[in-house]
């Protein structure tokens, strides 16, 4: 007999998947169904289980006339998580996870929930049990080889960097934004003072004092990305707001120059 999360659609790889955006500040019904039949019916979690999760992130008390775990617990803990706020769920999430762990059931629980996501159009991941944003998969991919390159050679500062970037990008309800563009190009000065040896320098500076270190015309390119990163991610910028896809740019473009100054480095 099949295994209970590999149907029909899954082993044939013919579920649909989602058009357009990322979602990321939504959770679908059909996220919120899917969740909750992984709990139950793959990990075998019962409706007190279920109930006492949700409860305990929504800051909520179960209701003590309820006893029988069907179908008042159970539909008490549907209810709690139908009714729950976008981010509510997502901790429901990250609260599941902490206590599966415990269990060694989190393999299991984060590999579903991450196919789930995929399956939903969701631009989140779950990675050891922590909720990571996830933009478009190229540019994932290529901030993900950036940061472990980064810690692979010593780059301390600029994989920290790097990695406060992603944070500010997971943040909930809200991602800082600003945060995420100013780590990002903190991550890329980094790098540059190191391979420069010029530790108080700022980029801009580093870039003029360097000719060569970068090829024109992205060494003007990038002259101009720290002065908007300066700009938007340090001071802001009265009357305008980032927008997710140049928050994404920036962010990557800092990534894929770290490894480009990596490279060069290794080469010389």
């Amino acid at each position: 007999m099949a295994d209970s999360g590999e149907r029909f659609s899954r082993r044939l790889g013919v579920r649909p998947r989602g058009d357009g955006p990322l979602i990321h500040h939504d959770a679908p019904e059909s996220l919120l169904v899917g969740t909750i039949s992984l709990l139950h019916d793959q990990l075998d979690k019962s409706p007190s289980w279920i109930r006492g999760m949700i409860c305990g992130v929504r800051r909520v008390r179960p209701d003590p006339s309820n006893w029988s775990q069907y179908p008042n617990i159970w539909g008490e803990a549907q209810d709690l998580v139908y009714s729950a706020e976008w981010f509510e769920f997502y901790d429901f999430v990250e609260a599941c996870a902490d206590s599966l762990e415990q269990s060694e059931e989190l393999d299991h629980f984060e590999s579903a929930m991450n196919q789930l996501f995929e399956e939903e159009h969701i631009g989140w991941r779950l990675v050891d049990g922590v909720l990571e944003i996830q933009g478009d998969k190229l540019l994932e991919d290529l901030i993900e080889e950036s940061h472990e390159e980064l810690e692979a050679t010593s780059f301390n500062v600029a994989s920290q960097e790097l990695r406060e970037a992603r944070t500010d990008l997971s943040r909930r309800p809200d991602p800082d934004l600003s945060g995420a563009v100013h780590h990002a190009m903190a991550a890329l000065e980094a790098v540059a003072r190191q391979v420069t040896g010029e530790p108080k320098k700022t980029l801009g500076d580093i870039i003029k004092r360097n000719p060569g270190l970068l090829p024109p015309p992205v060494d003007e390119a990038a002259t101009k990305l720290w002065g908007f990163a300066s700009e938007q991610g340090r001071h802001g910028s009265e009357g305008r707001t980032l927008k997710w896809a140049e928050t994404m740019l920036v962010v990557g473009t800092a990534a894929a120059l770290c490894s480009y100054l990596i490279a060069k480095q290794e080469e010389m």
